[in-house]
């Protein structure tokens, strides 16, 4: 193939260079974190090459974190590469310790393990907060899963006759439908390739050495009892190491103060941009000037969307496959000049990194501290007590390291034995490790950029 004059066919019909030979669709790309990984047949390379999968390289993995951790702008695609590497390198681990999972099932399980954040917006789970009402990034990534097995179902009766398409079994594993409830473990569970690989990667990026987790052995240590994935007794070690380091890596990277603030800020700008735009028409008069955004922002700006207007082939499935960090960011660049005081002052602190102020507190705000709040900052920016609670959020941080609750990580002893790793363990406590701890804030607007 020519390095130089490789075009795609609508449809993802067949790949063809200038010369009129079909392109190489197996390929090895070099990954920062595990080294070169393969792209082994032709359903996983135009899966890649799907539009929504493809908007993943335009979403940092890290959402706002690189405000406190530079080098952390990887992004959702370098992710779902690495996790879809590590599901191939369980199912290698499985299969040796006589494990049955065939090559049709093994690409349906990389495939579902590579979609599984294609539902994310930008920054993570802000737009959740905001502008989309009721619609999780998991509704969204199974409905793009969908529109993408429709897509490439088109193709394939193109070439052979086939009323099967080729994400069924991708998705029912995603779905947990798969009779073989271990490869749906794989994908979700408390010690699945999602994790390894973000912990990896995330501490890499952060430069926070207490994420590293020894994923390779973890992989090696694998084994299915009962159609359950369990680890074996020898690899106990590097699942406590595992929790501990996703436990760090919660406290010093996600849940960062400086990261929570600015995502609190986001929020905010979002939310006072949204509530602008249902003003833009009042009784059928113009009565503000419409805020500079590009097509797909203007979509969820200025309309009220829901999960039912979701659906495979919906205006609003679309429009957020556009979305992505930069929609957001050049939008928020020119707020900075907007007319409106509280969205130009939130966006030009937030632009030059004069994030929220952050304070613990111990108790939820009174009503009487939450009216303080608004007469200060409406009299600081002079704009109504209304407008100033845009000023400020209070937000509570928590996360749990693990829940006996979910699919428990399972030790599988030397004579057959599974135990909970919460028991297995001799140095992890089980108090320690289901109590989620609670941080309170109180994220403020700094005052003259201090």
């Amino acid at each position: 193939m020519c390095n130089f004059c490789c075009t795609f066919v609508a449809d993802f019909k067949m790949t063809y260079c200038a010369h009129g030979r079909m392109a190489n669709k197996r390929k090895i790309i070099n990954d920062p974190v595990f080294g070169f990984l393969s792209i082994p047949n032709e359903l996983i390379f135009d899966v890649l090459q799907h539009p929504y999968v493809q908007r993943l390289n335009r979403i940092r993995q890290l959402g706002l974190s690189y405000l406190v951790y530079p080098g952390a702008m990887h992004s959702r695609f370098s992710h779902s590469l690495g996790a879809m590497h590590l599901m191939h390198e369980a199912i290698s681990a499985l299969r040796l310790k006589g494990v049955e999972i065939t090559e049709a099932e093994e690409t349906s399980a990389m495939i579902a393990i590579l979609l599984h954040d294609i539902g994310h917006g930008p920054f993570s789970h802000v737009l959740e907060h905001t502008i989309v009402d009721g619609v999780t990034h998991e509704d969204i990534s199974l409905l793009m899963m969908e529109r993408i097995n429709e897509d490439l179902s088109k193709v394939q009766r193109d070439k052979v006759q086939c009323t099967k398409g080729p994400l069924d079994t991708a998705i029912a594993i995603f779905k947990n439908e798969y009779p073989k409830h271990f490869l749906h473990q794989l994908i979700s569970s408390q010690l699945d390739v999602d994790r390894m690989d973000y912990l990896c990667r995330d501490s890499f990026f952060t430069g926070v050495q207490e994420g590293r987790v020894a994923s390779e052995r973890l992989l090696k240590m694998l084994d299915v009892k009962d159609d359950r994935l369990v680890v074996q007794i020898k690899g106990i070690y590097s699942v406590e190491k595992f929790l501990v380091a996703r436990r760090l890596m919660y406290w010093q990277v996600y849940l960062h103060k400086t990261s929570v603030a600015a995502e609190q800020q986001l929020i905010k700008i979002l939310s006072r941009a949204k509530e602008l735009a249902r003003n833009v028409q009042r009784d059928n008069v113009q009565c503000t000037k419409e805020l500079f955004c590009s097509p797909a922002l203007r979509y969820f700006l200025y309309q009220n969307v829901s999960f039912k207007d979701f659906g495979t082939h919906s205006e609003a499935l679309e429009q957020y496959a556009l979305l992505d960090d930069n929609d957001v960011l050049c939008a928020i660049k020119v707020w900075i000049s907007s007319e409106d005081k509280v969205l130009s002052t939130l966006s030009e602190s937030f632009i030059n990194r004069r994030l929220f102020r952050g304070e613990l507190i111990e108790s939820p705000l009174t009503e009487v501290q939450k009216k303080e709040l608004n007469a200060h900052y409406a009299k600081v920016l002079g704009v109504s007590e209304d407008e100033a609670q845009y000023c400020w959020s209070e937000h509570i941080s928590t996360s749990n390291t693990y829940s006996e609750k979910a699919d428990s990580i399972g030790i599988l002893y030397n004579d057959g034995q599974i135990r909970d790793i919460a028991d297995a363990s001799e140095i992890l406590d089980l108090e320690a490790l289901t109590r989620k701890p609670i941080k309170r804030y109180l994220f403020k607007l700094r005052e003259n950029g201090i």
